[in-house]
């Protein structure tokens, strides 16, 4: 979701620019508007700043990101891969489909001297010319978009011959894809064709969306140690006051209490079962590689 035909990286600290993608689908208008919605809820930017940060490095390290790339960083949040991408000397551009994780990002990446674009723009409708960078990424990013393959094909589309597509993505059977499944009865079925965020996740499902459009995939699961929280109650509250689609599981039920107490307990259930004894949680995330051909 950035630019790629623009000379200049514009400073870190300048408001992210606001454009319109190339081929705009009116039908997909009010899918989009939701999940701009759900983005914006609550404090995501702490969420990444206080819970994933280090995903960003892992990801850098493994695409061998370095000075002089022209780096996309697709759903970019508010730059968990893009600063520490920008900080290596590559020429960067963040992008995402919500305008106020990208100013927040921006004033992150003004403080830590990192200089990089900032652009919003749809996972599944980039604005960016084909073949334009040397390497796309996306840290638990483009899993959200919700039309699969449509993003899929962008992330191939704006790579050039022989660019590095590198992603980290939470498996359906880790932490947060077990979350997700346990907030799915609360929340109304998704419309026709909208698939879960974990199957990219899943290797064959991954695989199978990149195609034949990439070589030397290299996959491989991991965790990320997270020793925020004691209690499965303090992951809990933190998520139904920060984390975007935690909160809008809590909204569909806001007036029925019953409901409400019934999530409390099934996500300190789901946190209780990944907590160990000294309270830190492992979330598995699969990472991939893959030279586009």
């Amino acid at each position: 979701m950035n630019d790629s035909t623009d000379t200049a990286a514009t400073s870190a600290a300048a408001p992210p620019a606001q454009r319109a993608a190339s081929r705009p689908d009116s039908d997909d208008a009010e899918l989009k508007a939701k999940h701009r919605g759900i983005w914006t809820m609550g404090d995501y930017a702490a969420v990444a700043t206080e819970i994933i940060p280090a995903l960003g490095p892992v990801l850098v390290e493994a695409a061998g990101i370095g000075p002089g790339q022209r780096v996309l960083d697709v759903a970019a949040g508010t730059g968990n891969v893009a600063i520490p991408a920008a900080l290596t000397g590559a020429d960067v551009v963040a992008s995402d489909l919500t305008p106020r994780l990208l100013e927040i990002g921006a004033l992150d990446a003004a403080d830590r001297g990192a200089v990089l674009e900032w652009i919003e723009a749809d996972a599944e409708n980039l604005p960016f010319e084909d073949a334009s960078y040397d390497a796309v990424l996306s840290c638990v990013g483009v899993m959200f978009a919700p039309h699969h393959q449509a993003a899929a094909d962008e992330l191939v589309r704006v790579a050039r011959p022989g660019a590095t597509i590198g992603l980290i993505s939470w498996t359906p059977e880790g932490f947060i894809g077990q979350l997700f499944a346990t907030m799915k009865p609360y929340v109304a079925p998704p419309p026709p064709g909208v698939q879960p965020p974990p199957l990219w996740g899943k290797e064959e499902h991954v695989t199978a969306l990149l195609g034949d459009a990439v070589t030397d995939v290299k996959i491989e699961r991991r965790t990320l140690r997270v020793d925020f929280y004691s209690r499965p109650d303090e992951f809990r509250d933190y998520f139904k006051t920060k984390y975007g689609p935690t909160m809008a599981a809590y909204r569909a039920h806001a007036d029925n209490p019953e409901k409400t107490a019934e999530l409390d307990r099934d996500l300190d259930a789901v946190a209780a079962r990944f907590q160990g004894d000294d309270g830190t949680m492992e979330w598995e995330y699969l990472l991939l590689t893959a030279r586009r051909h």
